[in-house]
């Protein structure tokens, strides 16, 4: 190796591992960005500022992007995040991208609910503003909207998503698409049903749901593909969405232990009206299907339906009446947590596979992956299932990303930023124009600068009532340590609390706190209000939850009858 190739080696280690010296030496000369490469490189080396994991050049090859998104997987349950629980059912392959990137310690979402979520990550616009606020009587995604993904069409990327979508309207900025459309968008574990690029529908009757976009992701990323174009694909699974119903292969899984419950788990919601009106508690709201039961032969299919869901609006049940209590909801809990475990780790292996693909084909030496979920979830904190709070366990979103040369490998990073972000972000890595209907902005500086700064506070609003867990309407504010709600739909309540000194949101301090804290909390919420546009009335807000936009879009008829 020439002294010229040891130069740019040992002092810009970000050009390709995975290639000899020579090879990559000889790649740059061949580029017609050579010139600017080399007297950039020289300026680092004699500036001694070219160092691993900093980044001066890029090389000129487009950066491909994968994102990778599960449906309410918490990130207490990915072990890169330290939890008890985590610990127990580890997810090494989620892992391995924190490992080989970083772990962001405060994304959140801007309105905890699937479709609202998967709205604003595409437009990176609120939910009051792209339109798609509710997941019921909210009407469908507006397709001529813009979206992160037709910004990478339009620059030359080949586009692809694949698994679920949940929006209705069939999507639009991809080359390719393959989403679940049975069950109401959400899909099924088994016997799940897809469109194909809006058009054919699809019955899978053997693999689960989780298999199948595992095994369509590898084939469009080896097969289907443009192997000279650069790609940008949505990954995303259905699972650990409820009703939790894991691959036959891990069943046994987790069976010769029970896992611990919260410290909050009993849960008496003092000081917390709206938290104490739920309809989300392990113990008295999880339904006979969500337990597995089996129905009693004979009854209709329509009987059946009923008897499973029984259990949704409080009814009592148990599968045998010895089993009461305290000993009723404990086994109710393992059940849940197991089986939501259980389909987190078909969720695992299916990430590992495509690393594995991108390693084995060399192309994670120029491929941002990201894993996120569409929301956090509660998993037994404050006795609950399910999302939709702005209290701390689904408000957060897990977040890890890789990208070679750009983020240093084991970063962890407190930089603050919401879902709205995404978007703008995978557009400024890839080195394109970020669209000004999008109100989130990049936080690419939190890799790449010393000091991390970013948001100062973040915003949440959330609409939809009383479907399906009685969760009232709320909007509210988190500013370093504080977080202030503000219930509005049928009551009129405020909390505040101080996640430094009460972590799990126990205890309501608005009545107790300081005019002047609570005058700045309220500066500063009123201040979002007015940046993000929803500093409207809130009979208007009211209105917004009352309002009922029909679904008119069916995906399964449509689909069959273009197919006729």
């Amino acid at each position: 190796m020439s002294g010229w190739e040891q130069l740019f080696v040992s002092q810009c280690p970000f050009f390709g591992a995975k290639m000899k010296p020579s090879e990559n030496f000889m790649f740059m000369i061949q580029s017609s960005s050579f010139t600017r490469v080399l007297t950039a490189c020289m300026m680092a080396f004699v500036l001694g500022s070219c160092q691993t994991g900093s980044v001066s050049v890029r090389e000129s090859k487009p950066l491909n992007v994968i994102y990778i998104m599960a449906d309410d997987h918490a990130y207490q349950a990915i072990s890169a995040y330290g939890s008890d629980l985590a610990t127990l059912a580890p997810t090494p392959n989620i892992d391995r991208i924190a490992k080989n990137g970083a772990r962001m310690d405060q994304v959140y979402c801007t309105n905890s609910i699937c479709g609202p979520s998967r709205s604003s990550i595409l437009t990176g616009q609120f939910s009051h503003v792209n339109g798609f606020y509710k997941n019921v009587d909210g009407g469908d995604f507006n397709g001529d909207l813009v979206t992160f993904p037709k910004v990478f069409q339009q620059n030359g990327y080949e586009t692809a998503v694949i698994g679920k979508w949940h929006l209705g309207t069939t999507p639009t900025g991809f080359d390719y698409s393959k989403v679940l459309i049975n069950w109401g968008g959400q899909g099924t574990y088994f016997n799940p049903q897809f469109c194909v690029n809006g058009v054919d529908t699809l019955v899978e009757q053997t693999r689960h749901s989780t298999q199948v976009i595992e095994d369509d992701c590898i084939d469009w990323l080896s097969q289907k593909r443009d192997p000279e174009k650069p790609f940008m694909l949505l990954y995303q699974f259905k699972a650990p969405h409820r009703d939790w119903r894991p691959d036959s292969m891990y069943h046994d899984l987790f069976s010769d232990f029970d896992f611990p419950t919260p410290p909050n788990f009993d849960d008496d919601y003092a000081g917390r009206k709206a938290a104490s009106e739920n309809m989300m508690e392990i113990g008295n709201h999880l339904n006979r299907r969500d337990m597995k039961q089996v129905p009693p032969s004979g009854l209709t299919r329509r009987d059946s339906m009923r008897w499973l869901a029984y259990g949704d609006k409080g009814q009592f049940w148990t599968p045998h009446d010895s089993l009461q209590g305290s000993e009723l909801k404990h086994w109710k809990f393992q059940t849940y947590i197991k089986d939501y475990l259980r389909c987190v780790a078909g969720v695992d292996r299916a990430v590992g596979r495509v690393l594995d693909y991108l390693e084995e084909t060399g192309l994670d030496e120029n491929t941002l992956v990201v894993y996120t979920s569409d929301q956090g979830f509660y998993l037994g904190e404050h006795g609950w299932f399910d999302k939709r709070w702005m209290y701390e366990e689904s408000f957060k979103m897990p977040f890890v990303i890789q990208c070679p040369g750009v983020i240093e490998p084991g970063m962890t990073s407190s930089h603050m930023a919401m879902n709205i972000d995404f978007g703008p972000t995978l557009l400024d890595m890839a080195g394109l124009d970020i669209p000004s209907s999008m109100q989130g902005k990049s936080f690419r500086s939190a890799f790449t600068e010393e000091k991390q700064t970013g948001r100062n506070s973040v915003y949440y609003h959330y609409y939809e009532y009383p479907i399906w867990h009685q969760v009232q309407p709320h909007y509210g504010i988190k500013s370093g340590p504080y977080k202030l709600m503000h219930f509005y739909y049928s009551m009129d309540e405020w909390e505040l609390y101080n996640l430094e000194s009460d972590p799990r949101e126990m205890n309501n301090l608005y009545a107790e706190a300081s005019d002047t804290l609570i005058a700045r909390l309220k500066s500063e919420l009123h201040k979002l209000q007015i940046e993000f546009g929803d500093n409207q009335s809130l009979e208007r807000m009211r209105s917004m939850t009352d309002t009922v936009i029909t679904r008119v879009y069916n995906e399964p008829r449509k689909a069959l009858e273009k197919k006729k």
